[in-house]
């Protein structure tokens, strides 16, 4: 049965996907732009069960409903003979979810839910756009594609995996928090426990940290203590912590701080001279946003090998560097320290990763959604 858009007069909006950090954040910030310029409207997430979002959607204020939906494994696992009995139990929990809640436009941001959510909405004729966020379309989205009504990327030639009419540059909307005005930078060095006067380089592979990122720490822990002008604020994820810990033990150098989880990722930005991280597409576009020299490990565990992708997008207009996850444990604390103590290389990266900055995209989408539904 397909839902009458003609009976629905306040906007009611699905937004599905997630499974990380880097695409429940611009969900929320998209689900937060269209409330601002319709307030009345009513927003529901579709998430993917025991993923960030089903924690993090609630906390932004928003009802959220989970899909038992996983991802398909690319090597040869038992984990694959469950995956399409999850997939077909999620899509038809998604027609009873869009059946229930009536909505009259969808959006996906990526992410495992997004499949299954925009599937049923395609096949029930309601109108929904994709916010691909990478320079490489993945699989499922070239798919979804077909039916999306407007395709809002972040980066440029992706007329090669989607209609070029449907393309619009949105940019990926980044965590809002970044984005407050006024940051304090004396408080930001208070809240790390650092000093104002020295560098600072900031580590984090990403929500759920990265191995090798935190491998190149670990081995290099002397290197750090004797660069005593240069201050380390590192995340290793939450899984990742106790074995960092315990590998680190009690001779922690006092120019290292070490956390499983930053909670203030604004002040982190706010006094970082220089990011260390995986080149997923928030990421990305938070370092743009934000003006940050960066050194990218891309995560060699995703679709496509589209962190590469991401990455080779900014090291080609030398808005950043790229170290392999595979060199990342002999080589990315050499490059570190060389661009920490190098200005001139500093300048240079900061200069040209900020010409690459798309502002509000989080609104630009939005727009997209109200022009749509004005047609």
């Amino acid at each position: 049965m397909s839902v009458n858009n003609n009976k629905i007069e306040k906007l009611r909006v699905i937004i599905s996907g997630g499974g990380t950090g880097g695409h429940i954040f611009p969900a929320i910030a998209i689900a937060n732009a269209i409330k601002q310029k319709a307030p009345e409207a009513e927003i529901l997430f579709v998430g993917a069960l025991g993923r960030i979002e089903m924690e993090k959607v609630p906390e932004a204020g928003y009802k959220i409903v989970g899909l038992p939906v996983a991802g398909f494994q690319r090597r040869l696992t038992f984990k694959n003979f469950s995956f399409f009995t999850k997939l077909f139990k999620s899509i038809k929990k998604a027609g009873e979810i869009i059946e229930q809640f009536q909505p009259n436009f969808a959006v996906g941001v990526g992410g495992y839910a997004s499949g299954p959510l925009l599937y049923k909405a395609g096949k029930k004729n309601i109108p929904y756009i994709i916010q691909e966020q990478n320079s490489y379309a993945g699989v499922t989205n070239k798919l979804l594609a077909k039916k999306a009504k407007k395709i809002c990327v972040a980066y440029e030639g992706l007329e090669k995996f989607f209609q070029k009419e449907k393309i619009i540059i949105t940019g990926n909307p980044v965590r809002q928090n970044l984005l407050l005005p006024n940051v304090d930078k004396a408080e930001a060095y208070r809240f790390f426990g650092l000093q104002p006067t020295k560098k600072t380089v900031l580590i984090v592979g990403g929500s759920g940290g990265a191995r090798s990122i935190n491998e190149a720490v670990i081995k290099n822990l002397e290197e750090i203590r004797n660069n005593k002008n240069i201050q380390f604020i590192f995340q290793t994820g939450k899984v990742y912590f106790p074995n960092v810990i315990k590998n680190i033990g009690e001779n922690i150098p006092e120019n290292l701080k070490v956390a499983e989880f930053i909670s203030k990722m604004e002040y982190a930005y706010q006094i970082a001279d220089l990011v260390v991280t995986r080149a997923g597409a928030g990421t990305i576009s938070e370092l743009c946003i934000m003006g940050k020299p960066a050194i990218l490990v891309p995560s060699p565990n995703v679709a496509e090998d589209h962190q590469t992708k991401n990455a080779m997008a900014l090291v080609k207009k030398n808005a950043a560097l790229l170290v392999s996850d595979f060199d990342a444990p002999d080589l990315l604390m050499k490059n570190t320290l060389n661009i920490i103590n190098n200005d001139e290389q500093l300048n240079s990266l900061k200069t040209n990763i900020l010409k690459l900055a798309i502002h509000n995209s989080a609104e630009k989408i939005a727009d997209v959604i109200f022009n749509l539904r004005n047609v």
